[in-house]
């Protein structure tokens, strides 16, 4: 999956106005029968309210390596987040009162209609805003949050971007006292962090605030990576030690003044802990949670499909894809997949990670997705152009299970792509590596978000903005897609491949069920570890991810489905005029959309090529 903050699951990273050089692009070209101008005007005005739109949030400069806002933390409060709807809102009306949508190019109204739909969805969103406290979600808590953000996204390369990182460590303590509070508030209405997760926030921030320069032990994990930061200046000639020792001064007494702000953090989890649900944890569960629900299902998947239409497309597609696995399975030689499980099972028993299988996966990774890379020629016009590397997720928020995610390169490629994995617990079946990659890295997240964040010729909201649906469905076509160019070692990482899916549609049962039929957590863990497949450490770490970030696992398959529905459509309407390497360019040179527009365009792409 590609890692965003909740809160910005529709802009995956963003610009600021003195990043404007770094994103320069060209007006997009208008088809012959549209003025150049109006496309052109558009662009402009887009241009420049999304600029605006950026000043507002500095985290997602930072993301594009732009240092404007760089000592401080995006505002969380609630004023902030109902005046950035407003906003939104405000700036849609401005377009459509300006610009006349039937007078621009089919690119220029794509453009039009997803800034339109983008200030919809951030409403949508607001009205979900209760249910989403800063510390409830598995996967983006702002206790883990924030210091990931300063290690793997705050870039030092002089020593302005050294003092920014010291004012953000400064900063900290007030952004944790805002999430307290606003998890406090969603208390007050019945909202209450999962048991589980409280008891993760107090053992992970007591982790953060271990060590030096707390106490004895191994650096903390801020400390070491400011450290390595200021070491890499001094190296480069960029700062005198004497200079580097006094910001390091700095630097060790704003993470010494994390211990009470992390305290507070600590207290609010203890106290909370005695009466946090667990068991039925579900949306069902919330006061007004199925209609929570479905606004999150509308979010994630950009459809109007109701709980039961996708619970009921997951059993039919586990059913499926069951079949292919024992169709497969026979090939090899077994009597059915249960066979074929039982014999990679005897061959690769599970054995829990040391260095030494951490290296040779990381090793082994990182070579098959540039070897990958090679095989793309024949499949893609629009090629990756900067570094994709695989990565341990960081120890602090590293667990047992945990899901692999993606993040995408700077514009200017000085941050490699890079796709995190967790190496703790028990290792899994080597041949699902493979897919992983396919998924994570080459063609999935990492290729798509290189292309994205430096893809010319329109407005540049549009390199920036992105669908759970879209991605994630982009990455599970990725999967298969991989089968087709022959990138698979054997026919263990094709069935893993299946494997892979059947977990995505194992997904669709468990979310809705867990948040839409009253599910428990045990149910939907027994779930997924029988007819899902998962370790059983891997299905409970899922589904507390499932839990705490309903609806969004669904995007996955819902959004493969319909790419692979349309590209059969093409295929069969285009005949020998259907062209791959043009088809994969439409879907994913061009930035992420909702699955409606991207129906809208790949209908009009078929309607040109058929001339």
């Amino acid at each position: 999956m590609r890692k965003l903050p909740a809160a910005l699951s529709a802009i995956a990273i963003a610009f600021s106005l003195t990043g404007l050089a770094a994103f320069s692009q060209a007006p997009a070209t208008p088809t012959a029968a549209v003025p150049a101008s109006e496309d052109a005007r558009l662009t402009e005005f887009l241009d420049a309210e999304f600029a605006e739109l950026v000043k507002r949030q500095p985290q997602l400069a930072t993301r594009l390596g732009i240092k404007d806002g760089g000592d401080r933390w995006n505002d969380i409060g609630d004023a902030a987040a109902a005046e950035l709807v407003a906003w939104r809102k405000a700036s849609a009306a401005r377009m459509k009162a300006r610009f006349d949508r039937a007078k621009l190019s089919p690119e220029g109204q794509v453009n039009f209609d997803i800034w339109a739909l983008e200030a919809e969805r951030a409403e949508l969103s607001h009205a979900n805003r209760l249910y989403r406290p800063p510390f409830y979600s598995r996967l983006y808590s702002v206790h883990s949050q924030l210091p990931d953000f300063l290690i793997n996204t705050h870039s030092v390369e002089d020593v302005a971007d050294l003092r920014n990182y010291i004012a953000r460590l400064r900063g900290m303590p007030a952004v944790l006292d805002v999430a307290i509070a606003r998890t406090r508030a969603s208390e007050a209405a019945g909202i209450r962090v999962p048991k589980f997760q409280v008891e993760t926030i107090i053992s992970s921030s007591e982790k953060l605030t271990s060590g030096a320069p707390f106490g004895p032990g191994a650096d903390a994990a801020l400390w070491a990576d400011v450290q390595a930061k200021a070491g890499a200046l001094v190296k480069a000639g960029k700062l005198s030690q004497s200079e580097a020792d006094a910001l390091l001064r700095d630097a060790e007494a704003a993470i010494l003044d994390l211990k009470p702000a992390y305290g507070r953090v600590i207290a609010w989890a203890k106290e909370s802990l005695p009466t946090a649900p667990s068991g039925k944890v579900g949306a069902v569960t919330l006061p007004g949670g199925l209609a929570y629900y479905a606004n999150e299902l509308k979010l994630n998947t950009t459809t109007d499909l109701t709980a039961d239409q996708i619970h009921a497309i997951g059993l039919s597609e586990v059913a499926r894809i069951e079949a292919e696995q024992d169709a497969l399975a026979r090939q090899a030689g077994f009597k059915d997949r249960h066979a074929f499980y039982a014999e990679r099972a005897r061959l690769y028993p599970p054995v829990p990670y040391n260095d030494k299988l951490r290296k040779e996966y990381l090793d082994t990774a990182n070579a098959f997705v540039a070897r990958t890379r090679t095989l793309l020629g024949p499949w893609f016009g629009t090629l990756p152009a900067y570094g994709i590397e695989v990565v341990r997720e960081p120890a602090f928020s590293e667990v047992p299970g945990g899901a692999a995610h993606a993040s995408a390169p700077s514009p200017d490629g000085k941050r490699p792509a890079r796709t995190y994995v967790h190496l703790v617990g028990m290792r899994p079946d080597p041949a699902a590596m493979y897919t992983l990659m396919c998924h994570e890295a080459v063609p999935g997240h990492n290729m798509q978000g290189d292309i994205q964040v430096r893809q010319q010729g329109g407005p540049k909201f549009r390199a920036v903005t992105g669908y759970v649906a879209f991605g994630e469905g982009w990455a599970l076509y990725a999967e298969a897609l991989c089968k087709e160019m022959g990138a698979f070692p054997d026919i263990a990482a094709d069935f893993m491949r299946l494997d892979a899916e059947l977990f995505r549609a194992a997904r669709l049962v468990v979310d809705t069920g867990l948040h839409a039929k009253g599910w428990t957590e045990e149910e939907a863990v027994t779930y997924m570890h029988k007819t899902g497949r998962q370790p059983i450490e891997r299905s409970r770490s899922e589904i507390r991810r499932y839990i705490t970030l309903p609806g969004q696992a669904t995007g996955y398959k819902i959004g493969m489905i319909k790419i692979v529905e349309l590209r059969r459509k093409a295929e069969r309407e285009l005949g020998a005029k259907f062209d791959i390497k043009g088809f994969h360019d439409l879907l994913i040179a061009s930035g992420s959309q909702p699955l409606s527009i991207l129906e809208r365009r790949v209908d009009e792409w078929i309607a040109k090529r058929k001339g």
